[in-house]
């Protein structure tokens, strides 16, 4: 398959107007996939009405077809369409969120929505995202879009145009080109169904922000056990994972080192994932710097990016530190843990 690409400056006035994204909404009418940017990661989007395009997703990524797809909308008023008692602290979260990193679980309106893309399930995840390219492709479409992360299964998500083409040329209809996105990492999921709301998966939106619009929510009790005590198994499946086997070093730089050093005396060739601060403390294989200590948002945003970045180096495994556990740095976290399949050692 000829994979297209087109280029989009998201900066552009009307957009949806653009004969490159008319051209690839009018793929996705004919329920092929196209990849495209959103302000988290890239998806890879189908019609999120149609059993057969959403089957394409699934085929492309090398997926496991039992894991539910988030809908992406361009208009709040399409929520009613394809969601039922829609509850107030939803509606506070939309007010609040919407367009931005922040999908929302609730009711879904029977015979609607795809079942491939609710993996059979009463509920549907809906979000609307915060860029600009995006929104345009899906108001053009005319089609709320079933989207996971353009990446092949387990392999770290993508946050620029080269990432997509590396995993998905030749596997999908086109790309939409929109430049780097911008939080790097997935959004928030948070189940809005019950009394209490519950965030299945942490993102670009933190429980903290979310608790100053609609007070106290539970956290999923598996991303409580994964991130404060990982020595539990992990998910399903694997994720975000390097070509080469990757570890988390809990504890100071030195001890670090000291286990960077004993990789090395093994034979191997050891890859380091810090920070700015710290990049000139390690001595091994290579450095890589994911963003600043002291702003854990600029880690999300480099991630991926880094992880991927590994692959195109000569070394045996990677060596990462740990981040603190609050705010954002729970999604760093949750995020590293599953790259490196639970793999942690302790200093302390």
């Amino acid at each position: 398959m000829e994979t297209k690409v087109w280029k989009v400056d998201k900066y552009g006035d009307n957009l949806y107007t653009y004969p490159q994204i008319k051209e690839a909404a009018e793929l996705l009418q004919q329920n092929e996939i196209v990849a495209f940017p959103t302000e988290t990661v890239y998806g890879l989007g189908a019609n999120a009405l149609s059993n057969e395009a959403v089957e394409k997703i699934f085929q492309a990524k090398g997926r496991p077809s039992d894991n539910p797809l988030i809908v992406h909308i361009s208009e709040r008023k399409e929520v009613e369409r394809f969601a039922e008692n829609i509850p107030e602290k939803a509606e506070k979260l939309m007010e609040a969120f919407w367009p931005g990193p922040l999908t929302i679980i609730l009711n879904t309106k029977p015979g609607i929505i795809s079942e491939k893309t609710t993996a059979g399930l009463s509920t549907v995840g809906i979000r609307m995202p915060n860029h600009p390219v995006a929104l345009a492709l899906i108001k053009a479409s005319g089609l709320p879009i079933a989207a996971p992360s353009a990446n092949l299964s387990g392999k770290p998500s993508p946050t620029s145009f080269s990432h997509v083409y590396q995993d998905m040329n030749g596997k999908i209809a086109g790309i939409v080109d929109g430049g780097e996105t911008g939080v790097g990492v997935e959004s928030t999921v948070i189940d809005c169904t019950g009394e209490i709301p519950i965030i299945l998966r942490p993102g670009g939106i933190t429980k903290e922000e979310i608790e100053t619009i609609v007070g106290p929510v539970d956290m999923d009790i598996q991303i409580k056990e994964e991130v404060e005590n990982p020595r539990s198994p992990g998910m399903k499946y694997k994720h975000y994972s390097p070509n080469v086997p990757m570890v988390l070093v809990d504890g100071s730089p030195e001890f670090l080192q000291k286990i960077i050093d004993e990789k090395r005396q093994e034979g191997k060739k050891v890859g380091v994932l810090t920070t700015e601060e710290r990049k000139d403390f390690y001595q091994a294989e290579k450095i890589l710097t994911c963003g600043n200590r002291k702003d854990l948002s600029t880690v999300a945003r480099s991630l991926f990016k880094t992880l991927r970045a590994f692959d195109q180096e000569k070394i045996d495994m990677i060596i990462s530190e740990t981040f603190p556990a609050e705010g954002i740095g729970i999604a760093i976290m949750n995020r590293l843990i599953k790259a490196a399949g639970h793999t942690v050692i302790y200093e302390n």
